[in-house]
């Protein structure tokens, strides 16, 4: 029998059950060790040097870089450690930028909390960085590096969970940064708007650029007429805000402050959902029958959607064609709520409660804007949602709950566990259980898509054939799925992607938490909320039913389709970003452009590039024309691209560029 392992912390006999470092076992014991840059999801960096703690015999070390070890005694309070702790969060300070009043981040904020907790009362060092520019151009995200304390944590989370790498740092020494590529905004790189790098931000450097103002002023206006949806998710996060368990269901609750703040009408996004499961289980079906693209992946996450049409724009046929719940019910909204509400469409202005960031990325998409109306006019994160409750004086926790408004506010349990990882996989598969058998089944519950794991997998058997499914969180694991699809080691014909980890409930536009709890919580709620409902399956929402007899017609149709479905194109990577490769010596230079992302690097770009260089390098060509690398075309699946003049040369190849550049040079002269 294998002898239990402990360490001594301040004296007291902590066990050591498989935790990765000193720090996650001290944190065990009941000692609350401060951090800034330690986050369990993300690698140990070990850059911040707060989690220091004396050990026996080995001095000072920092607590989550040193693995526990049998009869450890550690000291995690001396008088060293707590100075050089209060010397640390000092230094941060005296360069940290003074508005913590109005920061956004002010009540949730890691450098305030710990400077309160040390009793610092004055910092004894001079500032030495100088004010930086406000970076504020995204629609989404605001970037404030004055706030920035260098500790790697928005780096780490979009590199690690993400793999996308949009921020990183830059520059050495004392003018370290941290940066999107090039110096750019980040509007202008790969960045996908997840918002977890906020998220995961100790500070207010990184926040969701808020819309409250305009929400208010709609609200003000009497000639608009104001509706507003809430996403699954919300409902079991928002009451933290206001000291509530993580995962209480405050619907009732949310409704009721809604309707005190003036919006006309409140509906939810769950009804949406369920329209989406049966337009994209129906997209499916013809998929499978037709022989369409497969595997078929779901479109319901913005962030994901923006990241095939960066990366992988070969697999965009493979999306499925169903907008989102947020826009289907935008789209439908603007059409029917007009004349049931008497107001001109122009003056009905929709709103949406989201957990998420991207979703005001995708509310501003072009694909979603009608004669120049968007069909969502505003999102709102969870966060700004409490933000305006709170700045109403309104007692969320004692509200008297109130209902939601018909028919977009009813909804079947399916619709509201899509706010899970595998939420919207299991409604539809509780769609495609009837569609496919042709019979009603009385069990709606396909819990082999749920769980944490970043890559599931499950195999479901309807009318004697096989499904094979996968569902992913975080798109660095969707990278990897992809990449298995594309090597052939792997092959499914459903695929659920969400980008956020956890799904929506852990999205960035959520209220702030730094207990690992949290999500499990939520995620827990909304499948409870499922069952305390009466329907479970999309098919049986009567209010779906009625929509589609009044409004839609035909399930797929023409009219369904032009107001549910969209299109998505491949996307720039990075914008303006061409890199010169050669001295411009004469204004009148024919410019030719060489594509070096990566679908064109994959099919030869960058040999094409070298091989070009060295032939105009020896031939009289070289004061005639200017070439530079850039990123895109979006002619991804036809690289390499080469754009020569204002002629787009496709599957380019050495020889065709020579032929052009030689024919646009004989026309000039």
């Amino acid at each position: 029998m294998n002898k239990k392992a402990f360490i001594y912390v301040d004296g007291i006999k902590a066990p050591i059950n498989g935790e990765r470092n000193l720090l996650e076992v001290i944190r065990k014991a009941n000692i609350d060790i401060p951090t800034f840059c330690y986050h369990s999801e993300l690698s140990v960096y070990g850059a911040c040097r707060m989690c220091m703690v004396d050990v026996e015999g080995q001095g000072l070390m920092a607590s989550c870089s040193v693995a526990p070890q049998p009869d450890m005694k550690v000291k995690t309070n001396t008088a060293e450690i707590r100075e050089l702790r209060k010397i640390a969060v000092e230094l941060l300070l005296a360069n940290h930028e003074k508005s913590c009043p109005t920061c956004k981040r002010s009540a949730t904020c890691k450098l305030q909390d710990l400077g309160r907790k040390l009793g610092i009362d004055k910092v004894r060092f001079k500032p030495i960085n100088k004010q930086q520019p406000l970076e504020d151009a995204s629609q989404v995200l605001v970037r404030d590096p004055n706030k920035c304390i260098l500790c790697g944590d928005c780096v780490r989370m979009c590199a690690e969970v993400q793999g996308i790498g949009a921020i990183d740092f830059a520059y050495r020494g004392h003018d370290v940064a941290v940066l999107p590529a090039f110096g750019k905004s980040l509007d202008k790189v790969e960045c996908v708007f997840c918002g977890q790098c906020a998220r995961v931000c100790p500070t207010g450097a990184l926040t969701a650029k808020s819309h409250v103002q305009e929400v208010w002023k709609a609200l003000d206006d009497k000639n608009k007429k104001v509706v507003v949806q809430i996403a699954p998710a919300v409902r079991v996060a928002i009451g933290e805000m206001f000291g509530k368990e993580p995962g209480t269901v405050s619907t009732g609750q949310i409704v009721s402050a809604l309707k005190i703040l003036g919006f006309d009408r409140v509906y939810d996004t769950c009804f949406a959902a369920d329209l989406t499961v049966i337009e994209e289980g129906s997209e499916f079906i013809r998929r499978v029958t037709q022989d369409g693209a497969l595997p078929q992946f779901t479109s319901c996450c913005p962030g994901w959607v923006k990241f095939v049409e960066q990366y992988y724009p070969e697999y965009l046929d493979n999306l499925s064609t169903c907008r989102s719940p947020q826009q289907m019910f935008g789209s439908l909204a603007k059409k029917i709520l007009p004349d049931d509400l008497n107001v001109a469409p122009k003056d009905l202005v929709v709103v949406s409660i989201m957990p998420c960031t991207a979703k005001k990325f995708e509310a501003a998409r072009p694909e979603f804007l009608r004669d120049e109306i968007p069909d969502v006019d505003y999102v709102l994160t969870t966060q700004e949602l409490g933000q305006m409750i709170e700045s109403s004086g309104i007692n969320f926790v004692n509200l008297q709950p109130e209902s939601l408004d018909l028919p977009l506010g009813f909804k079947t349990g399916a619709g509201v566990i899509f706010g899970n990882t595998g939420g919207v996989s299991e409604a539809v598969l509780r769609f495609l259980n009837e569609k496919l058998t042709g019979n009603t089944q009385d069990n709606f519950e396909f819990t082999e898509v749920r769980g944490t794991e970043g890559i599931r997998e499950a195999q479901v058997t309807f009318d004697g054939k096989t499904y094979s499914l996968a569902v992913v969180h975080g798109l660095g694991n969707a990278r990897k799925l992809i990449e298995n699809i594309k090597n052939g080691s792997c092959r499914y014909d459903l695929i659920e992607v969400m980008s956020c980890p956890g799904g929506c409930i852990g999205g960035a536009g959520q209220p702030i938490s730094f207990d690992s709890d949290t999500r499990e919580k939520r995620t827990k709620a909304l499948y409870e909320a499922d069952k305390m409902l009466q329907l479970h399956k999309s098919q049986e929402n009567p209010y779906i039913k009625k929509c589609y007899d009044t409004h839609l017609g035909e399930v797929g149709g023409a009219v369904a389709h032009h107001l549910l479905h969209t299109h998505y194109k491949s996307r720039k990577r990075i914008h303006d970003a061409d890199l010169s490769l050669m001295a411009s010596k004469e204004a009148q230079q024919l410019e030719i452009r060489v594509c070096v992302g990566t679908s064109c690097y994959l099919r030869g770009s960058q040999d094409l590039l070298h091989a070009l260089l060295c032939d105009i390098h020896h031939s009289d060509l070289k004061d005639k024309v200017d070439v530079k690398a850039t990123f895109c075309f979006e002619k991804c699946s036809q690289g390499p691209v080469v754009r020569i003049g204002d002629k787009l040369v496709t599957s380019a190849t050495l020889e065709k560029v020579k032929e052009e550049i030689e024919s646009q040079l004989r026309k000039r002269q």
